[in-house]
């Protein structure tokens, strides 16, 4: 059997992408009509490398910054959520090699709720995030950072 990939490896292997395919009719019930992107790993981690202390974008913001770059009508949320998450595991396999990492913990989820999946976990992300200055409130078994709309990143 192989070596597992690095986190790192798998945010290199661009697998002949982005492309932009046309929405088939299986994926127009839910998508609708027109373009999806499917977005190369470093495109994401791109994204989520620009958002500035003190402010947050979305997984939603990304899909959107995808889709007007590449002429498509959506992004695909199911690979940009895939390449996110690896993205973020790149960001800590970074850690302690001499540079800031790309602050993956300010990329959240529809609605601002902190990924659960991303290798630092809820409560450092929490911690991070309100280090830099903003406010997060339990709902249920989320955590949620209050008011995001309003720190939203341009991306």
């Amino acid at each position: 059997m192989g070596r597992k990939k690095s986190w790192t490896e798998k945010l290199e292997d661009s697998k002949n992408l982005p492309r932009v395919e046309k929405i088939t009719e299986k994926m127009s019930r839910k998508w609708g009509s027109g373009t999806v992107v499917i977005p190369a790993p470093k495109e994401v981690y791109g994204l989520m490398e620009k958002v500035p202390f003190g402010q947050i974008t979305t997984i939603n913001e990304i899909h959107s910054a995808l889709a007007r770059k590449h002429g498509g009508t959506i992004a695909c949320p199911i690979c940009t959520g895939i390449f996110a998450r690896i993205a973020a595991g790149a960001a800590e396999e970074q850690k302690g090699r001499g540079r800031e990492i790309t602050p993956y913990w300010r990329t959240l989820k529809v609605g601002g709720v902190i990924n659960d999946k991303y290798p630092a976990g809820v409560e450092e992300q929490t911690r991070i995030l309100q280090n830099e200055g903003h406010r997060v409130a339990q709902k249920g078994k989320k955590y949620v950072v209050a008011d995001f709309e309003k720190s939203l990143a341009t991306l």
